[in-house]
């Protein structure tokens, strides 16, 4: 009789949906493992698009979002709601990405009856529980509630072992949004059709004669005088004439009422409803260069060869700036200008952030994860 192994995988959010859909198309591909594919809504409709894009349907949806929700509320939401989950499906892991509050409240829930949580992109840490905010903190806890942890490189995996971490639990992997776009730029490299589909929801106002300017924020210690900054400094780069900020403006009425209030009317400036993954992946491969605070573009970003600059003042994921892939810039109007500039002006210095190689991974992440998955589960079925 073979290893039977039943697995709840959680995500609450685009990004943990984007991330976590390879995971799970790899455990269902295992006949050893049971998947049951839980979501909390933490983010709604973004959320749903990517599961849609990925062909994936969630076996539990907790459907937690409500206007004007709160940590506190997301928090206590996801642990209960997750917590019956678990409790219906016993399971003998719960799998969580990153550093959401969906992933935090979830492997509480899980700590709580003694199921086992493996952690998927480990180990990332600022040193600054405020940076990012609520995020810094949500990492630090789920890794110490998980037995197993797959840091996306070896830097990350280092973090784990300064924080006590065993080596036999740290298994290192590469990052899963690798996987996840390399499936998503092969079928638009492929599917002449699906790109040209895609392509066309653009055509109407993208101007083939200027080099396009990729911008997203959403990160909470920028709101207010941050995203302010980054707002100017965008518009100083669109009345050069010769580029084009396509910025798909996130749905926080904070983020919305900064970006239409300094750069709507610039016809250089399209903003734009949130995209989803499929148009957004067709964006960045348009793109000259990226102006972002995810923390996903930042890994995505050196697999296109898109440089990026990064407006936050710290980042957990510095590989992609000792790389050369990116560069902080934070939300300083000068500094992102000053960047930017370089780049679009000194075609030597584009090409040398342009040509690193992706230090997050060869997108094979989500296969060693279920290897490793299977391999502590035959070692240790019952604990």
């Amino acid at each position: 009789m073979g290893l039977s192994v039943r697995v709840v995988t959680v995500c609450g959010t685009r990004p943990e949906a984007i991330k976590l859909a390879p995971v799970v198309h790899a455990l269902r591909a295992d006949p050893d493992l049971e998947d049951v594919l839980c979501i909390t809504g933490q983010h709604r409709q973004m959320l749903d698009q990517v599961l849609q894009v990925f062909d994936l349907t969630p076996d539990h949806d907790i459907n937690l979002m409500k206007p004007g929700q709160d940590l506190s509320y997301v928090t206590s939401a996801a642990l209960e709601g997750v917590g019956r989950v678990i409790d219906q499906i016993t399971p003998d892991w719960l799998i969580v990405q990153g550093d959401t509050t969906t992933a935090f409240a979830a492997a509480l829930a899980a700590f709580y009856r003694k199921v086992k949580v493996a952690h998927v992109e480990a180990g990332l840490r600022t040193g600054d529980i405020y940076s990012p905010w609520p995020e810094e903190m949500n990492r630090k806890l789920v890794g110490a509630i998980a037995t197993l942890h797959f840091p996306p490189t070896k830097l990350a995996a280092q973090n784990l072992r300064r924080e006590g971490v065993p080596e036999d639990a740290i298994c290192v992997t590469g990052n899963t949004v690798i996987d996840a776009l390399r499936w998503m730029d092969n079928r638009l490299s492929q599917d002449d059709k699906f790109r040209a589909a895609l392509e066309a929801r653009f055509s109407s106002f993208l101007n083939s004669g200027r080099r396009l300017i990729l911008v997203t924020g959403h990160r909470r210690e920028n709101f207010g005088h941050g995203l302010e900054q980054v707002a100017l400094g965008l518009r100083d780069l669109a009345d050069r004439g010769d580029v084009e900020v396509v910025y798909p403006v996130h749905l926080n009425p904070r983020v919305q009422q900064t970006a239409n209030t300094i750069l709507s009317g610039h016809d250089n400036i399209h903003l734009i409803d949130p995209l989803e993954y499929a148009p957004f992946i067709t964006l960045m491969r348009r793109a000259y260069l990226i102006v972002t605070d995810s923390g996903g573009i930042q890994e995505e970003a050196p697999s296109l060869g898109k440089p990026v600059l990064v407006t936050r003042d710290t980042t957990e994921r510095p590989e992609a700036i000792t790389s050369g892939a990116a560069r902080l810039v934070g939300t300083d109007r000068k500094a992102l200008v000053s960047a930017a500039t370089e780049l679009l002006d000194d075609r030597e210095a584009y090409l040398r952030m342009a040509r690193v190689e992706n230090p997050f991974g060869d997108g094979n992440a989500s296969k060693i994860i279920v290897a490793r998955l299977k391999k502590h589960s035959s070692q240790s079925p019952h604990g």
